[in-house]
């Protein structure tokens, strides 16, 4: 089967790639850039934003795995523009291409009436995706870790210089932390599983484990030990504003925080892993061993 695959070239997307490939798929990867996501996958340079990019990269292919997403917004790349217009324009260039097969990647907690307008972006694609006519199935990953992520990185890192390691209120909303192994094998098993076609996929991992658990885990898996400041949700929303602006208008990146954040850290983020699990044949990966036995065979990078 030869399958596009939009964001291949991201942290979660590299890894579905090389799965791609290894089970013997031909991959085409759209991106923005013109870096391979893997050694000799064909790579065509296009944005979901720009439906003339879409016909070509479309052209040829079985399947399509979509993964384009944002955290943060800056400048024209909105939650509504990349997760809404961006999967309606690819839907419109895989149907013109004669494509059957559509994998969507949406996101734990997306639901109508969501609280963040990121879930709400993304229940907006989902539904653009369930009308499409298009053979579906749509997957909703919790909190992906592993090499080349950006949240353990992220305190891996800090802990190397900071004694202590912020927490955003409470601290006691759950999440479930999934292997990005685990992930890549869901979609990828999506192409060729019939009983996934018109379906929607919790992915996440066995343990729910609260945002203190888990930077408790990074700690022990690091070996270190460092204080955890909590900072209150005003203070947390003030610096986040402060961030929106400076870096999106001032540096034109991403700021390492947003409000949007702040609102979904406040929400558990937990669903239930049996069906994916069951239907692909996998265990999903426990997170303590699977995060020492990642933290101590290779020094984490920042993706």
């Amino acid at each position: 089967m030869k399958v596009l695959v939009t964001g291949g070239s991201g942290f979660v997307g590299r890894e579905i790639v090389r799965q791609l490939v290894a089970a013997g798929h031909a991959v085409r990867v759209l991106a923005r850039g013109t870096k391979p996501a893997v050694n000799g996958v064909e790579t065509v340079t296009g944005s979901v934003l720009r439906p003339e990019s879409l016909q070509a990269a479309c052209a040829g292919c079985d399947a399509v795995i979509h993964l384009v997403g944002i955290i943060s917004e800056v400048r024209d790349q909105t939650f509504e523009r990349v997760h809404t217009e961006g999967t309606r324009n690819l839907i419109a260039a895989a149907r013109s291409a004669g494509i059957q097969r559509f994998v969507q990647m949406s996101a734990l907690g997306t639901r109508p009436e969501a609280a963040s307008r990121y879930h709400r972006s993304k229940w907006e694609a989902e539904q653009a995706v369930r009308s499409s006519g298009l053979a579906w199935t749509i997957l909703r990953p919790s909190l992906v870790y592993g090499p080349g992520d950006g949240f353990v990185n992220l305190f891996v890192h800090m802990s190397r210089w900071s004694p202590v390691l912020p927490v955003i209120g409470s601290g006691q909303s759950l999440v479930q932390p999934v292997a990005v192994a685990d992930v890549a094998r869901c979609f990828v098993g999506a192409l060729s599983e019939p009983g996934s076609v018109g379906q929607t996929f919790d992915v996440c991992g066995p343990d729910r484990l609260s945002f203190t658990a888990v930077l408790d885990e990074i700690l022990a898996a690091t070996g270190r030990r460092r204080m955890k400041l909590h900072l209150p949700l005003p203070l947390a929303r003030f610096q986040a504003a402060v961030l929106e602006f400076v870096f999106p208008k001032l540096l034109g990146q991403a700021p390492p925080l947003n409000r949007e954040q702040i609102v979904m850290l406040r929400e558990d983020n937990v669903g239930n892993p049996r069906p994916a699990a069951e239907l692909f044949h996998f265990e999903p990966a426990p997170f303590r061993p699977t995060l020492q036995a990642w933290l101590r065979s290779a020094p984490p990078v920042a993706g």
